[in-house]
């Protein structure tokens, strides 16, 4: 009798070690990345099943912002508060944002 663990997992890629201005915190740290996803067997990533789309993130704030540059806001349907630094959505009981780690 055999086991095999196996399963489709994401994989970030980071597509240029260039880095690029970042629109949120202005430094020089984003990269460009993209998450793909993978066929895997014992945890090892074999075949891509799915490419993503690019987008810069930030070393620096972790921001995330698309390819072009546009800061992605607050994702539709959720509530709360946004951060002042970064622009993204924030539960209401938080004291620092998640995002940029910044004090709200």
């Amino acid at each position: 009798m055999f086991f095999f663990v196996g399963g489709i997992q994401p994989k970030t890629v980071t597509l240029e070690e260039t880095p690029r201005l970042c629109p949120a915190c202005g430094l020089y740290q984003a990269r460009l990345k993209r998450v793909d996803h993978y066929i895997s067997l014992f945890f090892m990533p074999l075949f891509r099943v799915k490419k993503g789309t690019p987008f810069l993130q930030c070393q620096s704030c972790g921001s995330i912002s698309s390819e072009s540059g546009d800061v992605r806001g607050p994702r539709p349907g959720t509530r709360g508060r946004t951060c002042p630094f970064c622009g993204q959505s924030v539960e209401p009981g938080f004291h620092f944002c998640p995002f940029c780690g910044k004090p709200l």
